[in-house]
């Protein structure tokens, strides 16, 4: 087989400040698990047939495409790449990142109306929703079922290696894109996934695959998508008028959804969010459900757990306070709560204790004072997405003994 030759196009740039997008905050808070940074800060993904790369500084993200075959008019010396062949990059990248919204206006919206994200969210600005392919959303959050953030992104890089098309490489590191319902549906696909530890979720994924891709068809899932935020490429559209359970084109792609193999409330609310455009989708897992519980008065009377009917009233809580973007702002909220646990917080106290012995010793009494010093050290360790908070106390003693002497 011949070897694919790459065609890279160079790096670009597009103005844009860390207010507006941050993509180290963005690209690690449990919303896409494909992306690698390397040790030079640079971020890679394959979309859309591209090895994608980005950089980040206060002013500039810096973005380069290679292609796994030339384009179909290289340059000239004398011009350049893009006045010869008319790149999509740059508008796969402002639609991917979804950076047609004005982040710093929507951010003062939801404090006006909410002051808890007003304590907390102006610390953590720039975080956008990604407009993902909804396939891929599909498959990557039926990984993520009882799991955290580091074991998804393993299981989605290893249906890449196996099942995606390759792409290019970056150092001798390959990337490959991602797979398409027909190549998850092969006859052996479950087995295999389930050598490469994916557990239940292998007989789910090739499930789900057979249905997409030789019942329901992407067409179908595809038109499940917010209008108002389609798939890359498709013209934008009126959704509708916003309710209390959200658009009425929300609540059909989230029963369709619960309809596939592997997805419950929780994965129909992140496909919707994340691969589907319908940003007043609330997921609400445990962690969700404990800043409702600490921010938001739940868990007392009729909401004293996380039930069916709990999970819909977090949702249509959240909606009522920040309409049509509320899975935005909540996830706003959610990354906050996450980046305060990724910081280990170690405090030490010590607790003395004295004793008094008395003995004697060769005909002389010996008043020895022993004293205990507990050394306690309390650190908050790191949260992943649906695990819960561990504070860790380790105890360590240590004993001084003074001793005197005095004769009978």
């Amino acid at each position: 087989m011949m070897a694919l030759q790459a065609a890279t196009l160079g790096w670009h740039k597009l103005p844009m400040s860390l207010t507006e997008l941050c993509i180290n905050t963005t690209l690690r808070c449990g919303q896409s698990f494909r992306w690698r940074k390397s040790a030079e800060d640079e971020w890679s993904c394959a979309l859309h047939g591209r090895l994608l790369s980005l950089r980040q500084d206060a002013e500039v993200l810096h973005f380069r495409a290679i292609f796994p075959v030339p384009p179909p008019k290289l340059p000239t010396p004398q011009v350049s790449a893009d006045d010869v062949w008319e790149d999509d990059t740059l508008a796969l990248l402002k639609h991917y990142f979804n950076l047609a919204p004005d982040l710093g206006q929507l951010y003062e919206q939801w404090a006006a109306s909410d002051a808890n994200f007003k304590k907390k969210a102006p610390k953590f600005t720039g975080i956008r929703i990604l407009r993902q392919d909804a396939w891929e959303a599909l498959i990557g959050f039926i990984c993520s079922s009882n799991n955290n953030i580091s074991r998804i992104s393993g299981m989605v890089h290893n249906l890449c290696l196996h099942y995606g098309p390759f792409i290019a490489h970056i150092d001798d590191v390959p990337y490959h894109d991602f797979p398409t319902p027909a190549a998850l549906s092969g006859p052996n696909v479950e087995a295999h996934l389930m050598k490469l530890g994916f557990g239940y979720r292998a007989k789910y994924i090739a499930k789900t695959a057979r249905m997409v891709s030789e019942d329901k068809g992407l067409k179908w899932l595809e038109d499940l998508s917010n209008p108002e935020c389609p798939q890359f490429g498709v013209p934008e559209k009126p959704a509708g008028e916003m309710r209390e359970g959200g658009r009425e084109g929300y609540r059909k792609a989230h029963e369709e959804l619960l309809a596939l193999h592997g997805v419950g409330p929780k994965v129909a609310d992140c496909v919707s969010l994340f691969g589907l455009g319908w940003s007043e989708s609330v997921p609400v897992d445990t962690h969700v459900w404990q800043i409702a519980q600490r921010d938001y008065k739940f868990g007392k009377g009729k909401h004293s757990s996380l039930t069916a009917a709990t999970y819909t009233a977090v949702g249509n809580h959240f909606r009522k306070l920040w309409g049509k973007e509320a899975g935005w702002a909540h996830s706003v909220l959610f990354t906050a709560d996450l980046k305060a646990f990724s910081e280990r917080i170690t405090a030490k106290k010590e607790v003395k204790e004295e004793e008094v012995v008395v003995k004697k010793e060769d005909g002389e009494v010996v008043v020895e004072a022993v004293v205990k010093k507990e050394i306690v050290k309390r650190k908050r360790v790191k949260k992943e997405p649906q695990e819960d908070e561990h504070n860790i106390m380790e105890i360590k003693t240590e004993t001084t003994r003074r001793s005197k002497r005095q004769r009978a």
